[in-house]
């Protein structure tokens, strides 16, 4: 399988949430050095992160995460 871009929309959500990268880093448990590079899809987040970032935005990891441009 080729290599695909994985989009997102965490600096969105922050952004209504009026929350910094660090805030979120600190709300599940990852450094915001981890935020910072799963936003500019320089890392792609494991599960466990993807699916603590919906639970704490309360959304299918779908509406965080997509192959396509949102």
């Amino acid at each position: 399988m080729d290599e695909q871009t994985l989009y997102n929309r965490i600096a969105g959500l922050r952004a209504a949430k009026g929350l910094s990268q660090q805030q979120l880093a600190d709300a599940i448990g990852v450094s915001r050095k981890t935020i910072s590079t799963v936003e500019t899809s320089r890392f792609t987040p494991s599960v466990v992160i993807a699916l603590q970032l919906a639970r704490y935005f309360q959304v299918p990891v779908e509406q965080i995460f997509s192959f396509e441009p949102f």
